[in-house]
């Protein structure tokens, strides 16, 4: 059997489910910020964690909303991370009350960069692998390491060979 090529196994994540997966992470992050249970802000790194953000400050009624931009991917090659935006300074602080929100941490290699950034902020993802699980705080669901998740913004509806070919 020859070895499968990284987009062979893969997870693939609809809109409905990643809408029911983001809420849940709300339903986990409600109450549990640092203001009576309530966070500051959010901060989405993308773009990754633009969607699922936006989810999360609809269900957490959080009006403030930030972004920073770290580049740690070409196309499905991983590279060494960088920040290519920061969020506002004065919000951010060391990341007290601040909700850092991605879709995905994988080797963990962009959520290590924001985290040393800002080390008291609390940092959820939708989804986690094993290499990168210890540096998020809340999380939904554990994919294998070995596994591609397609998320649906990089997705496109096209017809699919039948398992056992054609007859």
């Amino acid at each position: 059997m020859s070895e499968r090529l990284p987009h062979e196994k893969g997870f693939h994540v609809s809109w409905d489910q990643l809408h029911r997966d983001a809420r849940a992470l709300s339903w986990r992050l409600d109450g549990r910020g640092p203001e009576d249970g309530a966070w500051r802000a959010i901060v989405a790194i993308t773009r990754g964690g633009l969607v699922p953000a936006m989810i999360l400050a609809r269900e957490l009624d959080i009006r403030v909303i930030d972004t920073i931009s770290v580049k740690s991917y070409n196309h499905q090659e991983q590279r060494e991370a960088q920040v290519t935006k920061g969020p506002q300074a004065a919000l951010m602080g060391d990341g007290e009350g601040i909700l850092v929100v991605d879709d995905l941490v994988d080797t963990g290699k962009t959520l290590e960069l924001v985290r040393k950034l800002y080390p008291k902020a609390h940092f959820a993802t939708v989804y986690a692998k094993p290499k990168g699980r210890p540096l998020v705080d809340t999380y939904i669901t554990e994919v294998s390491q070995d596994t591609w998740i397609f998320f649906p913004w990089d997705m496109a509806l096209q017809y699919v060979q039948p398992y056992r070919g054609a007859d």
